[in-house]
């Protein structure tokens, strides 16, 4: 499916996400709360299609910064073989840091979080998305993530978990 195929209902919208997708291999969606009061995020659309991998979101950064981390990965996937896998770190997104990768359950994959590459993932396929990953920075100062003890508490703050935290 790509942007001709589909009929006169399609949004301006959606016909942008799809173009994106044809002509760049993804559409990274960035998302804000007005009133400040929950963390910023990127999401992709397209690396099911393009890469045959599950989609990326980022929390808590600047909207460039994580825009470029969301197609720092698509590269690294589509050029360097970069296979996304829970517990997979990545280098060369943030200077100095990795980033860790960590599987978002199916059951939290979530219209709140992930809208456009689920309407796409849907429209292209007629299931469900099932695959996704959140990117995950550590704290500048101390090099901790969320799961880390005495990671700081605005690290923890600006990236909700949408993986699963316990074994439990």
């Amino acid at each position: 499916m790509s942007a001709q195929d589909l009929d006169e209902n399609i949004t301006d919208y959606e016909r942008r996400i799809l173009d994106n997708i044809d002509q760049f291999g993804c559409h990274v969606t960035h998302v804000f709360d007005g009133e400040g009061e929950a963390p910023a995020f990127s999401y992709s659309t397209g690396f099911t299609h393009s890469l045959e991998q599950g989609e990326v979101i980022v929390f808590g950064l600047s909207s460039e910064l994580m825009h470029a981390m969301v197609n720092g990965v698509m590269r690294q996937c589509r050029d360097d073989g970069l296979v996304l896998a829970d517990g997979v770190r990545i280098s060369g997104l943030l200077e100095g840091f990795e980033v860790a990768v960590r599987a978002i359950p199916p059951a939290r994959i979530e219209r709140e979080y992930l809208n456009s590459a689920m309407w796409h993932h849907l429209s292209r396929y007629g299931s469900n998305l099932t695959q996704a990953y959140q990117l995950i920075w550590p704290g500048a100062v101390d090099g901790l993530f969320p799961w880390d003890e005495g990671c700081d508490d605005y690290v923890i703050s600006q990236q909700p978990a949408l993986y699963q935290t316990s074994i439990h």
